[in-house]
């Protein structure tokens, strides 16, 4: 733990608007660097193969990116919070000639990244400075109704804020979506999965068809984790993500038609009046 506390401190750093450090450093587990945000590791990032997705959560984002349209065809995205800009350079990478817009609050942290962390050279990637539902806003009209991919990973420290969790802001970012389009969104839960579950309500209230992907035991509520929620309106291409999902590294689920139904139940949509940001894992959960 000393030589890892070491490496921290003489990392590459930045002090965000609310007093936290983010640094660059080296993976403590693999190769490539990850993005910390204080204790909270956001992203991880391997230069010399952006098709290597170390965190779960986003390997499964990647299985769904992949099923859309045929492979290799250009996307056009949008993405609602940069971290690392991991999936950016992922689509990049593995789609060629796609348009990439990414909207991020922290100036400081895009600094940090876009220096230690350069993005390849070629990649159609702008990243815009602001709030993620008010960037919605200022992105060129072109898009509304043409975006085939909007991710939205959104934290401040490990919590989704209030606000980026209403069925008015999944109305508003669905407004862009082309119509085959898919929104995917990264929601971190414990023990119940109460937050989960009602963002499932909450944007199947916006867009008919929905899927969740993570590890068996999250899904069942027994430890907190991160669910990928992936959300259309149309159908969604599930045909091969089941076998991906059990391959590993640890097997994982894909819960579709009822038993979304069982798993939202009866709950109702979050709006702007009843929001709560995602709640707080325990201090331990991210120990180095």
């Amino acid at each position: 733990m000393g030589r890892t506390r070491q490496r921290d401190e003489d990392a590459p750093h930045a002090r965000l608007s609310d007093g936290t450090i983010a640094r660059v450093v080296p993976s403590p587990y693999t190769s490539g660097f990850e993005l910390m945000v204080g204790d909270t590791p956001q992203s991880h990032v391997d230069l010399d193969d952006p098709t290597h997705l170390h965190f779960e959560y986003v390997a499964r984002m990647g299985a769904v990116i992949d099923q859309l349209r045929m492979p290799g065809q250009p996307l056009t995205a949008v993405h609602l919070g940069a971290g690392a800009l991991t999936i950016p350079r992922y689509i990049a990478h593995t789609r060629p000639g796609s348009r990439q817009q990414v909207i991020e609050l922290e100036p400081a942290l895009w600094d940090l990244v876009r220096e230690h962390l350069p993005l390849p050279r070629g990649a159609a990637i702008r990243v815009r400075i602001g709030d993620a539902r008010d960037g919605i806003h200022r992105l060129p009209e072109s898009m509304a109704g043409a975006v085939d991919l909007l991710v939205c990973d959104v934290y401040a420290g490990a919590q989704t804020p209030a606000h980026l969790t209403t069925v008015e802001f999944y109305r508003t970012a669905a407004a862009l979506l082309a119509a085959d389009g898919v929104l995917l969104v990264n929601v971190a839960d414990g023990a119940g999965l109460g937050f989960a579950r009602q963002q499932v309500a909450t944007v199947r209230a916006v867009l008919e068809h929905v899927i969740v992907l993570a590890e068996v035991q999250t899904l069942k509520g027994r430890r907190f984790g991160n669910l990928v929620v992936a959300a259309s309106a149309a159908a969604l291409p599930t045909q091969w993500l089941p076998r991906l999902m059990a391959a590993g590294p640890h097997p994982a689920k894909v819960a579709q038609g009822r038993e979304i139904d069982d798993f939202a139940g009866t709950l109702a949509p979050v709006t702007d009046a009843t929001a709560r940001p995602s709640p707080r894992p325990n201090t331990s959960l991210f120990g180095r």
